[in-house]
C-alpha cells in the first residue's frame, strides 16, 4: 500500500516487522527476508533510507577494522505505529511461480530419464532446505532457550518460530510429492512394485 513518495510499500512492512524483533545490518535484513519475499540488494538500500527519511527507523554506523563501517538499523516508534495499522489490513493472494510446476504439465513430453532427473533435483533442493530449517528452529531454541515448549503470541520470536515451522511443513510436503512422482516414474519403468500415495 504505498504512501506518499512511494516508501511504504509491502516490502517496507517487511523490513519494519524485522526490525520490530532486533536491530540488524541491511545485509542481515536481506538474508532474512528472502524466504518470505524476494527482493535484491538494489531494494533494500533505498527503502531503508527511505524509512529513515520518514522517521521509521535509526540507525547507529558501527566500525570495523579492514572492513568497511556497517550501519545498524533499529526500528522507532513511528515505525511501530505504522507496522501496527498495517497488520489489521487484508493480506493480497499470494502469488506462486514455479517454472518445474509448468514442466510437471507436460512431463509425459519428456525421456523418462530426464522426467526423473527433473523430479530429483527437485526433491534434493528441498532436502536441502529442509535441513537449513531444521537448523533455523534449533537456533531458534537455543537462542529463545525453548526447549519443547513454543513461544507465545507475545513473544518476539513469535512470528519467525510459526515461519520456520511452515517453511519445514512446506518441504515435507514438496519431498513427500517428489517421493511419490518418482515411484510413479519408476513403476512405469518396471522397478517398483508399489506406488505411495501422495
Amino acid at each position: 500500500m504505498p504512501e506518499v513518495g512511494g516508501a511504504m510499500n509491502t516490502l517496507s512492512y517487511g523490513l519494519l516487522a524485522l526490525l520490530s524483533v532486533k536491530p540488524r545490518t541491511g545485509y542481515e535484513l536481506m538474508q532474512q527476508i528472502q524466504p518470505l519475499w524476494r527482493a535484491k540488494h538494489s531494494q533494500i538500500y533505498p527503502l531503508l533510507a527511505k524509512l529513515e527519511q520518514l522517521g521509521c527507523v535509526r540507525f547507529v554506523q558501527v566500525t570495523q577494522k579492514e572492513k568497511p563501517d556497517k550501519k545498524i538499523y533499529s526500528i522507532t516508534e513511528t515505525g511501530l505505529a505504522k507496522l501496527r495499522s498495517w497488520l489489521p489490513e487484508q493480506a493480497d493472494e499470494p502469488v506462486k511461480r514455479d517454472e518445474l510446476l509448468l514442466k510437471a504439465y507436460c512431463l509425459s513430453l519428456a525421456e523418462p530419464r530426464q522426467a526423473r532427473h527433473l523430479i530429483a533435483e527437485r526433491r534434493a533442493l528441498f532436502q536441502n532446505h529442509l535441513a537449513k530449517y531444521n537448523a533455523q528452529l534449533a537456533e531458534l531454541k537455543r537462542e529463545t532457550g525453548l526447549s519443547d515448549g513454543e513461544p507465545g503470541l507475545r513473544s518476539p520470536y513469535f512470528g519467525n518460530y510459526i515461519l520456520i515451522k511452515r517453511a519445514i511443513a512446506g518441504a515435507q510436503l514438496e519431498l513427500e510429492w517428489c517421493s511419490w512422482v518418482m515411484h510413479i516414474l519408476d513403476e512405469e519403468q518396471g522397478q517398483c512394485a508399489e506406488r505411495p500415495e501422495p
